[in-house]
């Protein structure tokens, strides 16, 4: 009996100092934060960080580990994300472009007015578009994938707006400096907030107008504040913010090659992609919030979004002017941007 025992307690020690070794063996190589503005529910949280994040283990064998931070927990403000990442305060971060003014310039193309499409193929051309262009812009930081959201709609507090008229005098939050000119061109008063500011500021009546994507309408709960949403759809929508995703050059070259490999097959033209699916299917899933809170929704018929282009055309033509002024060859960014935007749609409707 004595003889069993101690089998049996060997047995159990070597299966104990098995255990603690394949433990020992699954401990990552490499644990990096990654930071963004937005709460655990959010579409992109919950629909592509996390997915990523996990897929980025997963082909790693569990030597890369990716800390998520939603809701700015690591301290700061949504406009300093990008020089978190970029002095290495954080290792990876997401933000959006257009919350620093002026340091992307030549990715604004895809914020101007009716530029917007479905955001699985506009993504893919931004992202394919900072390759060829942007290099310059993102020299400071490793770029995983830039990408957009579906086109935005108008959701407004109290006031139904049908027309282009409809705007004047109303204050709306505008998504990036681009539109911002657009807006003020139909009347309106405009105000520049991250979008987590947004509930609040509606709910005092700091603003009438939040102008979103829906996929960013249900997390937030804008549906509960406002009673109207306008659409403005056809081939190419209102208006687009873009996005930035990168990681700290330290971070990225603290890697050998075979994890660095990893990192860029979870990276690029392909990542956006996923990310711009992503926030199209979640778009329809904020929309039917809006509905089933029994706010009304408006489309904007063709008649009517001619009347816009032709209101908001001198925001592209200044544009152009401006950005030539600024040395850049801005004729020819449009006409890639738009060609780019044209080769994606066409794939992705095969």
């Amino acid at each position: 009996m004595k003889l069993k025992t101690t089998i049996k307690r060997s047995i159990a020690v070597c299966a104990l100092l098995l255990g603690a070794g394949s433990a020992s063996a699954a401990e990552p190589e490499f644990t990096f934060k990654l930071h963004h503005m937005l709460p655990p529910p959010s579409n992109a949280h919950t629909n592509f960080l996390v997915p990523w994040a996990d897929k980025v283990m997963k082909e790693s064998d569990g030597r890369i580990k990716i800390d998520i931070y939603p809701s700015m927990q690591l301290g700061g403000k949504p406009p300093q994300l990008f020089d978190q990442v970029r002095k290495g305060i954080v290792d990876i971060s997401w933000t959006v472009t257009g919350y620093t003014p002026g340091r992307f310039p030549k990715s604004t193309v895809f914020e101007l007015p009716f530029m917007a499409a479905d955001a699985k193929s506009v993504s893919m051309a931004i992202q394919d578009y900072a390759e060829q262009e942007m290099a310059d812009e993102f020299k400071d930081v490793h770029l995983l994938a830039m990408h957009v959201h579906a086109p935005g709609s108008l959701n407004s507090r109290d006031k139904a707006i049908h027309t282009a008229e409809d705007m004047q005098g109303l204050t709306v939050r505008a998504p990036n400096k681009v539109m911002a000119t657009a807006f003020e061109a139909l009347g309106a008063n405009t105000v520049f907030m991250p979008v987590p500011q947004m509930p609040s500021a509606l709910s005092k009546g700091v603003i009438d107008v939040a102008v979103l994507p829906f996929e960013v309408v249900k997390p937030l709960k804008i549906h509960q504040l406002v009673k109207h949403h306008t659409e403005i759809l056809g081939k190419r929508g209102l208006y687009a913010n873009s996005f930035i995703f990168s990681m700290n050059k330290k971070a990225y070259d603290s890697l050998p090659a075979d994890l660095q490999k990893v990192i860029d097959n979870n990276s690029g033209v392909e990542l956006a992609g996923f990310i711009g699916q992503a926030f199209d299917t979640y778009e329809k899933t904020g929309r039917q919030a809006a509905i089933d809170q029994g706010n009304e929704l408006y489309q904007l018929p063709d008649a009517e979004i001619a009347v816009w282009k032709e209101k908001l055309a001198f925001v592209t033509a200044d544009w152009l002017k401006q950005m030539k002024a600024d040395g850049y060859d801005s004729q020819m960014l449009l006409d890639k941007a738009n060609a780019l935007i044209d080769k994606y749609q066409a794939a992705n409707q095969q």
